[in-house]
């Protein structure tokens, strides 16, 4: 009996384990497979903040137009670095139009992130690769989205899992990211 009852708890140690690394393939693969876009404020004043907002609305109509039809995340990795400069020039008209006299940066780097709640989704703790735009000093509060697949927008369950479908995220990954599976990954 002592026998059976170890090979039962081995059993289900062993699976655990294997759930356990399966989840942690799904994290690093969605995390190889988004790029986030992070814009920081000057500070926290209402202006400053207003401003972040302006910024960021126009970083993202403007990525929305130029990665539109991309799917593949090098596409959009090997286009963001590359158009820095243009990007920097959208911020820097944007604060300019807004009469904000400001310096501007953007770069393209991994950064750490939280976990990240949206309404029908949430991003897992980690390293991302990230648009990342800096308002003046930048200590201000921050805001953060998903340009990659365009999440920047609300999204409902459906159209997520549209969206991610669409940037070629296997079904796996987007339960992982919607969390429909139960699990949490950690």
């Amino acid at each position: 009996m002592k026998k059976l009852l170890k090979t039962i708890c081995l059993a289900l140690f062993i699976g655990a384990m294997f759930l356990g690394v399966e989840l942690l393939r799904d994290k690093e693969q969605l995390r190889q497979q988004i790029v986030r876009l992070h814009v920081v404020a000057d500070s926290d004043s209402a202006e400053d903040q207003a401003v972040k907002l302006e910024v960021k609305d126009a970083i993202v109509a403007y990525l929305q137009e130029k990665l539109e039809g991309l799917t593949d995340i090098e596409q959009v990795k090997a286009y963001l670095s590359k158009h820095l400069e243009a990007l920097q020039e959208v911020a820097e008209q944007t604060l300019e139009r807004l009469g904000v006299e400001e310096s501007v940066s953007v770069s393209f780097e991994e950064e750490a992130f939280p976990v990240r709640y949206y309404d029908t989704f949430k991003l897992p703790s980690g390293i991302y690769q990230s648009l990342r735009v800096r308002i003046g000093q930048a200590q201000g509060k921050n805001w953060w989205c998903v340009v990659f697949p365009t999440l920047c927008i609300p999204q409902s369950g459906e159209e997520f899992r549209d969206v991610a479908a669409g940037s070629g995220f296997t079904d796996t990954l987007g339960q992982t990211l919607s969390n429909e599976d139960g699990y949490e990954v950690r």
